[in-house]
Order: structure tokens, then sequence, then C-alpha cells
């Protein structure tokens, strides 16, 4: 028999409450697609969740998100809680902050839409239509939709894989930029291992429903693929998802050794 909870927590000053999973599982007929899973999310963590297709990740979200029951076990999420999925999921007949406030019933719904549409660098765009907007400024309104409910839980389901490189860079430092300002706890769940990195306080590797492997990302921010210690993290990451890669240090060995060659036969 499951159980869910949804706790109303205080502001982030004082405490907010936590994300915790106890042996939960989720199955569809025989098959286990979560398995008896553990889990905590502390207050304004940021975490990502790796893993092959198949492996439970976006299960795992719809479950957190409450658009999907689970079997059993018990899940603790705060009420406040918002959902961003890698498709904007934009009414097309209403205007971008019409969409903001899409099921929001509260006295100042309009500001607040023009607030959070703001922060995502859309305040000239409040009226466009969803077809006139590019993809980036399309996933900034989702964006601002989840945030304009102030969630204790933001919870990220491939919001970037559809977009550009360039784009993709520049909402990866708006997502660290508002993730720094509101301090909820977040789920980024991705295939991309580098964007795990350059987001993640931690990164969860889940493999058949279980968690494989957690790895703590110490890494100073503002992160860079360049920066010491990144490619050692990436190469571990890759090997748990079954892709063989050497170790960053004799990767550089190699390189170093090709140019002093190089240079030697000029």
């Amino acid at each position: 028999m499951s159980s869910i909870d949804l706790l109303d927590a205080p502001k982030p000053a004082q405490s907010t409450a936590p994300v915790q999973l106890r042996n939960v599982v989720r199955q569809f007929g025989q098959q286990r697609v979560i398995d008896g899973l553990d889990l905590d999310i502390a207050p304004g963590e940021f975490v990502a969740l790796l893993g092959a297709s198949g492996s439970g990740k976006t299960t795992l979200l719809r479950s957190l998100a409450g658009l999907d029951s689970i079997d059993s076990g018990q899940l603790l999420v705060p009420k406040a809680r918002a959902a961003v999925f890698q498709e904007p999921r934009l009414m097309p007949w209403k205007r971008a902050w019409k969409n903001v406030i899409l099921g929001l019933r509260v006295p100042d719904a309009k500001a607040r839409a023009v607030q959070a549409l703001t922060e995502v660098g859309l305040a000239h765009r409040l009226d466009a239509y969803p077809a006139t907007l590019s993809g980036g400024e399309a996933q900034r309104v989702a964006l601002a939709r989840g945030l304009v409910r102030e969630p204790k839980l933001l919870l990220l389901d491939e919001p970037f894989a559809a977009l550009d490189a360039l784009t993709r860079i520049r909402m990866h430092r708006l997502i660290i930029e508002l993730w720094r300002k509101h301090t909820p706890a977040v789920l980024l769940v991705t295939h991309d291992v580098d964007e795990a990195i350059l987001l993640a306080d931690r990164v969860i590797v889940l493999e058949n429903g279980k968690i494989a492997e957690q790895v703590t990302i110490d890494l100073p921010r503002a992160r860079d693929t360049g920066q010491s210690g990144f490619q050692a993290i990436r190469a571990r990451l890759l090997n748990l998802l079954g892709v063989e890669v050497e170790p960053a240090a004799v990767a550089e060995r190699r390189t170093a050794n090709s140019t002093v060659r190089r240079f030697a036969h000029g």
C-alpha cells in the first residue's frame, strides 16, 4: 500500500521540507520500473538524474510531480512543486503571460506573471502568442510558469534537450541564476552527462529502477568542461552508464605527448 505525503513547508530561511522516498515501487504489469527506491533530496539541493532509457528516470519524476502514482512505499514531497518538461506545453491560443498563470488563482496573477517573465528575460514578450516564440523563448515561458508558483521542489524533465547548443548554454546559466535566487530543491532528468556535471550538486545514476551510484560534484561554480577535475568526473559517470572512457589523466598525457611529438618533428 502506497503512502504519499504532501508537506506545506516553511520559508527557505527557516527549514524546507525535504524530499524523501522509502522503498518506493512503481510497476507496470510484472515489470518494476522503480524497484524499492530510497532517495533523499535536501532543501535547496540541485540533483541530476542520469540513466539509460527505461531506467525509470521519467517515471520517478512523474511520481514526484503527482502525475503518476506509486504502488508501494512512502513518498514525501513538498506541496509547493512545479515541473518543466522537454516540450514547453503552452496553450497556443493564450498569450505568454496567460500561459504563465495557467491554473493559478491568486488576486495579483498578472503582476506575478510579469515578474516571472521579467526574471527569465521575457518582459518584452508578455503578449506574444506561443507560435511567435523561438524554442528558447517558449521554454523560458514554461520555466516562468513553474517559478510563479514559488515551488519548494522544481522538477525538470530534459527541458533543454530540444534547444540548440548556444541557447542551451544560456538556459544553463539562467537556471543556475534562478535556482540561487529562489532556492528550490531541483531534480533534473537528463541524458547529457556534461549538463549534469555543469548544473548539479549531486548526480544519481539510475539502473533498472534502483540507484546504481551517487556522485557528489564538488567543483566550484561557475563550471566549464575545461576546469580541473571535470573530465575525471565525466569519465566516471560515462563508465557507470556503460560507456568505456579512458581516465582523464591518461587522455591528458596522451594529448600532451602528441603535442610534444608534433613540435619535435616540426
